[in-house]
């Protein structure tokens, strides 16, 4: 095999192992906070959550497909040069999806959590007077 393909076959193991790794976690952990900004409906963390990996899957994927192609290799530093730079764009995209999507979620919970803190208006009533024989003068 060339350096190429060499470089290739380590890149697709990694990118598909790093992805199914990342979605894993943030899946497990996702599932926490999630049920935490829907804790009135848990099926729709659920769902969510298992929206977000898919996603996750498929613009991760597809963006390490997207960078896939690379140089040719001369030999086997600029084999490892080129696989290290792919992969570290790949860990970088990652990790911006990734507060992206913590962004997202953590404004839904605080606009959640803004009824929350809001306080009761206030009151006019006048409680009505004690009935006869129980008020303080009884």
């Amino acid at each position: 095999m060339t350096y190429l393909m060499w470089t290739y076959f380590i890149y697709s193991v990694a990118a598909i192992g790093m992805t199914a790794l990342l979605a894993k976690t943030l899946s497990q952990n996702g599932a926490v906070f999630l049920a935490d900004v829907f804790d009135d409906n848990p099926k729709m963390a659920t769902a969510i959550n298992q929206l977000l990996v898919t996603g996750f899957f498929m613009i991760n994927m597809g963006y390490a497909l997207l960078i896939f192609k690379t140089d040719r290799a001369a030999d086997a530093l600029v084999a490892t040069e080129n696989l290290v730079a792919k992969l570290g764009l790949l860990l970088v995209s990652l990790g911006v999806i990734h507060f992206v999507n913590m962004a997202v979620f953590w404004k839904i919970k605080k606009s959640g959590d803004a009824d929350k803190y809001v306080p009761a208006a206030p009151t006019t009533m006048v409680p009505p007077p004690p009935a006869p024989g129980t008020g303080i003068y009884a």
